[in-house]
């Protein structure tokens, strides 16, 4: 678990990276020397609007510090997610977004998938070349059973059919994370 103020350095370091991407300047650099803040682990950054998506990048694993890989997935949510290219964030929207940051368990394959905990774990399905994830706050956000919360991420996230989590040949990996965030605004 990171404490208080490694949280708000990473919050930080990630609203510095959207403030700088949005508004074209070069980034700062970030450099510290906390164990934790430089571990290697996976992480997404989420943006919001009052609620509404804006951006949300991640990856599962990381060959760099996570306060790195945190810049560099703030700089992919307001700028590289491909739903939001007709719609970029822009600098007049910045003091209205939400940061959330998710810092990533290493995923675990699970060959029963029900026995995932709504809420706690966070799902990734591949299929051949075919892939989608959940983040653990979506089950609750939607309010969708442990089945329905299977489904959507390989219909809607994989393009799979809505019961490929059920077939042998799909790998099913859950993953915990540590959820945090603040409104732009706030963070200091």
């Amino acid at each position: 678990m990171l404490n208080e103020n490694q949280r708000n350095i990473l919050l930080k370091a990630a609203q510095d990276t959207v403030e700088a991407v949005i508004s074209g300047r070069v980034g700062k650099v970030i450099d510290t020397d906390d164990a934790d803040l430089n571990s290697h682990c996976g992480c997404f950054v989420t943006l919001k609007n009052h609620g509404d998506l804006r951006g949300c990048i991640g990856h599962f694993t990381s060959d760099k510090p996570l306060i790195e890989l945190i810049a560099d997935m703030a700089k992919a949510s307001c700028s590289q997610d491909n739903r939001f290219f007709s719609n970029p964030i822009t600098e007049n929207e910045l003091e209205q977004l939400d940061i959330e940051i998710s810092v990533l368990s290493p995923l675990e394959k699970t060959d029963d998938p029900l026995s995932l905990r709504l809420g706690t774990d966070g799902i990734y399905i591949k299929k051949g070349l075919a892939s989608g994830c959940f983040l653990p706050q979506v089950a609750t956000e939607t309010g969708w059973s442990k089945e329905e919360f299977l489904s959507y991420c390989c219909a809607h996230k994989a393009g799979l059919s809505s019961d490929a989590w059920k077939d042998k040949d799909t790998e099913v990996y859950l993953f915990s994370a540590e959820i945090f965030g603040a409104d732009f605004k706030e963070i200091s």
